[in-house]
């Protein structure tokens, strides 16, 4: 007796489903069996009319060619979550540049991984293992019209599911109608209906929900009455997402200026982007001098740099106060839109001589084309100036040589400066064998009782930390330490680390998706005392903090990030649109709240509108241009000037 061939496409589905989870995520949402399931009986019908619309030798092929497609694609959305701690999508296929540049971490990926893959590739073997004892032969009309039924049947049950949860957030419904979230398609959909999903998007487009209503009220009442961060703009008009973005603008409140505003006015700016900084890297003995800047400056004891599409997605948040989503990264790539907020158009026309650089190829994912676009024009790396001063050759290049080398085109400068660092020195992998940083401070820690990678990674920290001791160094030579200050903030923690060797350096437990991402932010000068800030803030906040510490002129709406020392509540974003504030954590797969105090009523779903605009608005402003919209196609002479 022949076994029928669409149970076993249907067991073969859930089957990849159950594997791909339990390796790539640990776990298999309870609330998503049913959805995955129900799917794969829609999914098994469109596979077998596929498998069986020919002669059996044909249909044959064709089931070969169909398996091997299968256990290449699940193990192509596995092994890029595994490098890249980032859901795969079709936008990303506009990055592949990335995926080429780090082809050798993507084949010891797989090499890691070997086990999994193998495992998503069994039924291709159990196919041409068994394939005598599977029902190949072409379909009668008979079964047709059968497997039809069954198929509308099958289709109506999913759909029915889909619309008796369309209340809730995080639901199928909600992920398939009215929001973009492919990390949480990926549980909760699985990965053909995501895969169907993106590819419609990225054919039809996509306009997300947005839930217009004014944003959360100030943590405390001020005593003082500070002024709003506003410009006189005109949010009136517009068609489609520009008309979206004019109302959402128009009922933003904004924030105030605070007891902070213009600290730092004139003062010159250092600000660095660092590769896998984490705070769990920070000791008095092994990177002094990050601890001395975490801890004699501003203290940010509850901030978090959201990992979201690797190191573009962390710098793109860093610099630009906008939520990185894979949709929108190519325009940025691309240069071509407008940044009036970009960090070196915003210090030009306060008159500041701008510099950037990076210790990895200047033309990576176009960082040359789209650093331009914040108003960079002599942004140097390597091979395109930066090869002439360092080592260029090794991987990761070194941080201390790029500072080194970089201080003196800006030191000496008779106007304030802003010099831009992109690092590299702490990108992984981390054992001593493909790691010249690893290698060059190996003494440093070899004492350590750690594996090597742990061991690895804290070596490629201590070159960053002497790469600062170094700039401190040169400042206070030449006596500008007091009227510069640093930023420095982490693109993404190291997540190529497993999450228990993380746990190894931390004081507390943390999870992957939330507080693996918890980490420091340095706004340090000499002239401050240590002020400890216990709001939540993250990667987008750092801009808009910035801009007031300068005392710049800028609107607080047009930034989605919020500044972190204004009275607004705060909000830290995670990749499946999780989040944390004061008032607790939500968890986005399991729609839990796990609350720190009492909240209002109906705190959680206002949260989860304020979280899911922001991110939509994030890609709108960027999809659209709306910078240039907004300012009538220039940068606009009243961005970027000081409060008297």
């Amino acid at each position: 007796m022949k076994i029928k061939r669409y149970l076993v496409i249907l067991f073969v589905l859930i089957y990849l489903e159950l594997i791909f989870n339990l390796f790539a995520y640990g776990t298999i949402l309870k609330d998503s069996i049913v959805n995955i399931i129900l799917f794969c009986f829609v999914n098994s019908f469109i596979i077998y009319f596929i498998t069986g619309l020919f002669r059996e030798k044909i249909n044959k092929i064709v089931s070969y060619i169909v398996f091997s497609f299968m256990g290449f694609w699940y193990s192509l959305y596995y092994i890029f979550y595994k490098v890249f701690i980032t859901p795969f999508s079709i936008a990303l296929f506009r990055q592949s540049d990335q995926t080429l540049k780090f082809g050798k971490n993507i084949i010891l990926s797989i090499l890691q991984n070997l086990h999994v893959v193998i495992l998503l590739f069994l039924p291709l073997v159990f196919l041409i293992i068994f394939n005598k004892k599977i029902n190949l032969k072409k379909i009668t009309l008979k079964n047709f019209v059968i497997y039809f039924c069954i198929f509308i049947i099958s289709i109506s049950v999913y759909l029915f599911n889909i619309f008796i949860q369309r209340k809730n957030t995080g639901s199928i419904y909600n992920l398939i109608f009215e929001t973009n979230n492919v990390s949480l398609n990926i549980q909760k959909l699985g990965v053909p209906f995501t895969t169907y999903l993106d590819i419609y998007r990225t054919i039809f487009g996509f306009s997300e929900k947005i839930v217009i209503e004014e944003e959360l009220e100030p943590v405390e009442e001020e005593v003082i009455e500070y002024n709003d961060n506003k410009l006189e703009l005109n949010f009136e008009g517009g068609d489609g997402d520009i008309y979206t973005i004019n109302k959402y603008m128009s009922n933003d409140s904004g924030t105030k200026q605070n007891e902070y505003t213009g600290m730092f006015k004139n003062k010159n700016l250092v600000f660095i982007v660092a590769e896998s900084f984490s705070e769990i890297a920070v000791s008095k003995d092994l990177t002094p001098t990050l601890y001395k800047l975490i801890h004699n400056g501003f203290d940010f004891e509850n901030f978090y740099t959201s990992n979201n599409l690797s190191t573009i997605g962390g710098e793109f948040q860093a610099i630009t106060g906008l939520y990185a989503d894979n949709t929108i990264l190519s325009k940025w790539r691309s240069g071509t839109g407008n940044y009036p907020y970009g960090l070196a158009n915003v210090f030009k026309n306060l008159g500041y001589n701008t510099f950037a650089y990076h210790n990895n190829s200047a033309y990576f994912q176009d960082r040359n084309v789209y650093l331009k676009s914040q108003g960079f024009e002599n942004f140097k790396g390597c091979y395109n100036g930066l090869e002439k001063s360092i080592n260029c050759e090794r991987w990761p290049q070194s941080d201390i040589e790029m500072i080194d080398a970089t201080i003196p085109d800006y030191i000496n400068s008779d106007s304030p400066f802003l010099a831009y660092y992109m690092t590299v020195s702490g990108h992984f992998y981390y054992d001593y064998s493909n790691n010249s940083i690893a290698r060059k401070n190996k003494d440093l820690v070899d004492h350590l009782d750690y594996p090597e990678d742990v061991k690895g990674y804290l070596a490629t920290q201590i070159e960053l930390d002497r790469a600062l001791e170094h700039l401190v160094s040169k400042l206070e030579e030449a006596q500008k330490l007091d009227d510069t200050v640093i930023v420095l903030v982490a693109d993404h923690y190291p997540y190529n680390l497993p999450i228990e060797y993380i746990n190894m350096l931390s004081t507390y437990e943390r999870d992957s998706l939330i507080e693996a991402n918890s980490n420091n932010l340095i706004i340090y000068n000499s002239k401050i005392k240590n002020t400890k800030i216990d709001k939540v803030g993250m990667s987008i906040d750092i801009i808009p903090t910035v801009y007031n510490l300068f005392g710049i002129d800028y609107d607080s709406r047009l930034i989605i990030g919020k500044d972190i020392l204004s009275t607004s509540d705060g909000i830290a974003i995670f990749k499946d649109k999780s989040w944390v504030t004061n008032y607790g954590t939500y968890y986005a797969s399991t729609s839990e709240f796990v609350a720190n105090s009492n909240v209002p009523e109906g705190y959680v779903e206002r949260i989860n509108n304020i979280v899911n605009n922001r991110v939509a608005i994030s890609r709108m402003i960027v999809s659209n241009d709306y910078y240039k919209y907004i300012f009538n196609g220039s940068m606009s002479s009243s961005v970027g000037g000081t409060k008297n």
